[in-house]
């Protein structure tokens, strides 16, 4: 009897240490912009929440979402709750870079905003050549079931300013050695940046001293599947724009990694395609 209590314990030591893999997802939704005719925000709101819905990620982290699409999303997603704020005023003023979660799997334990600047904690910041202001949005959760503890990052880098992208980089690289130090973290967004640029050559290289990030396709233990672009311009798939990423911190797993390029009518539910990846953190943290 003593025996079998021992092995209990133990399997509820393990299972309280290995958390089931985590699916995460990144997605520009572009922002409600009536020009966009068909293609407004209106006409597909129902259809990209379908989508994520039958994709069932565990967290997701999205790009270009305005207050409007906010109060949009959080009645089509019932399953989860959201953090974010405008980048504009720290409130509700321009676009979110926010992250939603399932509430049946996460607790929260800490969330909070910065901005790609060189004054960071200065709400609405702007510098560099950077042509709008730019942010960064994160959660530290806390698996229900296992007890393990994420950090996870979502952002949007400036779309036409180069410095201000490789500073941006910069900036999150800095961050993963102080406020992200202690935690498996997961990194997405629109870095409006190709593979071998230097902003995601900045993230990723590896250096004497600094962690880095790790791009998920490349350590995917399956092939990834899905176009290798992740921008469509709601018409076609453009060959070999891979804009949007999922990052991860060393030590973590992928199992899989796609890119999603789902359309109905040669229509699509966004400019840009989500991308998915299926992550294993590490058995204790």
């Amino acid at each position: 009897m003593r025996r079998i209590l021992t092995l209990l314990l133990l399997a509820g030591c393990l299972s309280s240490a290995i958390a089931d893999p985590i699916r995460a997802m990144s997605w520009n939704i572009r922002y409600f912009n009536l020009r966009d005719g068909i293609d407004a925000w209106p006409n597909r709101k129902d259809w990209a929440a379908d989508l994520i819905n039958r994709t069932k990620p565990d967290i997701i982290g999205l790009q270009e979402v305005v207050q409007r699409q906010m109060t949009d999303l959080k009645k089509g997603l019932k399953d989860y709750d959201a953090y974010g704020v405008g980048r504009d005023d720290g409130k509700t003023k321009g676009e979110y870079a926010p992250i939603f979660y399932r509430r049946d799997r996460f607790q929260v334990l800490e969330k909070s905003t910065f901005w790609l600047s060189k004054t960071p904690d200065k709400v609405g910041s702007r510098d560099w050549d950077a042509a709008i202001t730019r942010i960064a949005s994160w959660v530290r959760l806390k698996d229900r079931t296992s007890g393990q503890k994420l950090l996870f990052v979502n952002t949007h880098f400036d779309h036409r300013g180069s410095t201000a992208r490789l500073e941006s980089a910069r900036l999150l690289r800095r961050r993963l050695q102080s406020t992200f130090a202690d935690h498996d973290v997961i990194l997405t967004g629109d870095f409006n940046a190709m593979p071998t640029a230097p902003p995601i050559v900045a993230l990723t290289q590896k250096t004497k001293d600094e962690p880095r990030w790790f791009d998920a396709r490349g350590l995917s233990k399956t092939k990834y599947t899905g176009p290798n672009s992740t921008w469509c311009g709601f018409r076609a798939v453009e060959p070999g724009r891979r804009i949007d990423y999922i990052f991860v911190t060393e030590g973590v797993e992928v199992i899989r990694h796609n890119t999603i390029d789902e359309q109905m009518n040669g229509r699509f539910p966004s400019d840009h395609l989500p991308v998915v990846a299926e992550i294993q953190l590490p058995k204790s943290n």
